[in-house]
């Protein structure tokens, strides 16, 4: 095959599924929902690109939230995204359904007349697919006139550039227009319209994967074995049969008299959760393993090992494994048959599939609540004044470090709320504490139950903490926030926030070279994987050495370290961020006071306006990148 650009175009439907949260009930009674990316070729391309294929999708989405929102989430999983089409005139296709129990998923379709079945042959051309080594087509996008011209378009480019195609039968009789808008979990209808239609298109295929349902629409035929002789007569392509617990069979080449007489792939002994979106992550491991040539036992494997995860877990293109993740599956295996309760492996899938990589974070920090509280009172100012401060703050940081990929904010809700919903979406890193001030050991604001705190946030602000703590604290006070710190890592899991650790030993306290690294062990050893540490400035590096050692031996997949500044000038800073750019792990640093300082107290005091302000904190804060920047390319 010729070396091509990417190694598989889905071409079909991309929508938004919204997930209900209460597990066992009817739709009826459903209360919340989560929100992720959903269709059946789009969640195969997100797949592949996770497990570290150059994968693009031809789809259209509507020129609204939704359909940004797909885009987005594409562009942050590394799809190509050059022929999804904004579509002005149509709205993003959307789905809700729930988890009744392990064979009852009840779903709605939102579909009528929607952006992605308006994919017509002009959103791609011969060249686009010529680029891929595979096409990935779906049985939805035969179902109507205009998606069925496209996509037979899309096959007879593939056909003359030598571009494989995979036909994943995703057979849904909703959306053939067999049942009522109700019955959207219904997998089979038998027709021999819809059998005679995808017939048609078998010939053209080199790969068609399906569920023994599926098989049966498309071969015409309820027995399984007759099912695939009518589809061997009338195609040569690789024929792999999903069946779901036990795994699934391939057939090469002519059809032996028993379904086990096929290459067989056993299945995983995992616990069913949730069926949906399984087939695709089952595509998607197939293809890995098809498209570089392995042995169709292993493509079994790696199919089915994809699929056993993400039956597991709630959601589809959310659930799907990373390589890395797959990889330690198929070598380790799990003690868990209920694959969700494997906190280790839990632990892998979430820190390898972070939405955007942060190389390097420099973050202007003014989250500070009680040092503004003191400096307004003593100026006889008050919270609106601390309110637009903070507004002055944000317009330094992006005065300063828009454009540069590295810039960051630490801000609070208390008086700046203005200002994180100005910033939020601006594509600075942003964090977000969450400890109340000065408490030790440490509270939460919003109080203990921190899961409905953090459901109010945006996802994209990374949950800071900062915890005053020594490893010789006295007992019952490490225990007690040990286990707080514990309730907040769970409660971010759960909310799909990341969470930066700050490690502060008390100022009263002994401490050396050892300590902090000390320190990182304890919460590691209770369970607690910051995606972020935040941890003082130190210019020994035995210390620096101690904390990668703990971090590389018990996190290898940790974001890395910021550093704080502890109001240190920008010489003693400097020294520190000499000394800390030598260690890889450190990625940038967070700094306030020594940034804000001296414009606050002129501010406050009525000594100077807006303009020299963020004048003020702007050249403050750009020095500070620099510094951090010159000393990382000395190191």
């Amino acid at each position: 095959m010729a070396e091509r650009t990417l190694d598989v175009i889905g071409l079909g439907r991309a929508g938004v599924d919204f997930y209900g949260e209460q597990l066992g009930g009817r739709l009826e009674d459903m209360a919340s929902f989560a929100k992720y990316v959903g269709g059946s070729p789009t969640n195969t391309v997100i797949g592949l690109a996770r497990l570290g294929l150059k994968a693009a999708l031809i789809t259209r989405v509507g020129d609204e939230h939704m359909g940004r929102f797909i885009r987005e989430t594409l562009e942050a999983e590394g799809v190509d995204t050059s022929h999804v089409k904004t579509d002005p005139e149509r709205l993003t296709a959307l789905v809700i359904l729930g988890i009744r129990d392990r064979d009852t998923f009840p779903l709605i379709f939102y579909r009528q007349d929607c952006a992605d079945m308006a994919i017509e042959e002009g959103d791609f051309d011969r060249d686009f697919i010529a680029s891929a080594k595979a096409l990935l087509l779906s049985g939805t996008h035969f179902s109507t006139p205009r998606v069925n011209r496209a996509s037979r378009a899309a096959v007879s480019h593939a056909r003359a550039a030598g571009t494989k195609v995979a036909l994943d039968l995703d057979y849904r009789p909703v959306l053939w227009g067999l049942t009522g808008h109700g019955l959207g979990e219904e997998r089979f209808v038998e027709s021999s319209s819809v059998s005679e239609h995808l017939q048609s298109i078998v010939p053209d295929c080199d790969l068609i994967v399906g569920s023994e349902e599926e098989i049966h629409i498309a071969g015409g035929a309820t027995d399984t074995m007759a099912a695939l002789r009518c589809l061997r007569g009338l195609s040569d392509a690789v024929l792999v049969v999903k069946r779901g617990p036990m795994g699934c069979v391939v057939f090469e080449g002519a059809i032996p008299g028993a379904i086990e007489d096929g290459i067989t792939g056993p299945g995983f002994d995992v616990e069913v959760f949730n069926v949906l979106g399984a087939g695709d992550a089952f595509m998607a491991g197939f293809l890995h393993g098809w498209l570089s040539g392995a042995a169709l036992e292993d493509c079994c494997r790696t199919a089915n090992a994809c699929g056993a995860i993400v039956v597991s877990r709630h959601g589809c293109a959310p659930a799907i494994p990373s390589l890395v993740e797959l990889r330690d599956f198929l070598d380790k295996g799990s003690p868990h048959r209920r694959l969700r309760d494997d906190k280790r492996l839990g632990h892998i899938h979430w820190a390898t599939n972070r939405a955007r990589p942060w190389p390097e974070i420099c973050a202007f920090a003014f989250d500070h609540r009680t040092q503004f509280d003191d400096l307004a009172e003593a100026n006889g100012k008050g919270e609106a004044d601390i309110a637009r401060f903070k507004r002055l703050c944000w317009r330094a940081a992006r005065k300063a470090a828009r454009g540069q990929g590295c810039g960051g904010i630490l801000c609070d809700d208390l008086y700046g709320q203005e200002t994180l919903d100005a910033a939020t979406g601006s594509g600075f890193w942003i964090g977000r504490p969450v400890e109340v001030p000065a408490s030790r050991p440490v509270e939460f604001v919003g109080g203990a139950d921190l899961a409905t705190t953090l459901r109010a946030w945006p996802v994209e602000h990374c949950v800071k903490c900062l915890v005053h703590y020594h490893p010789d604290d006295e007992p019952s006070l490490r225990t007690r926030q040990e286990q707080s710190v514990a309730a907040l890592f769970e409660a971010c899991r759960a909310t799909r926030h990341e969470l930066l650790l700050e490690i502060i030993p008390p100022s009263d306290s002994d401490t050396d070279a050892e300590t902090v690294a000390r320190a990182l062990g304890r919460f590691y050893d209770i369970g607690v994987y910051p995606d972020w540490w935040k941890l003082p400035p130190s210019d020994e590096a035995a210390a620096w050495a101690n904390i990668a050692t703990v971090v590389a031996s018990r996190d290898p997949y940790c974001r890395g370290v910021l550093l704080l500044g502890l109001e240190a000038p920008e010489d003693v800073l400097a020294r520190a961020f000499e000394v800390a750019a030598g260690e890889p792990l450190c990625k940038g640093f967070t700094v306030g006071r020594g940034i804000f300082n001296a414009a606050a107290g002129s501010w406050f005091a009525g000594k100077t306006d807006d303009k020299a302000a963020i004048a003020d904190m702007a050249g403050r804060y750009a020095r500070l990148i620099g510094m951090w920047r010159m000393s990382k390319a000395k190191a």
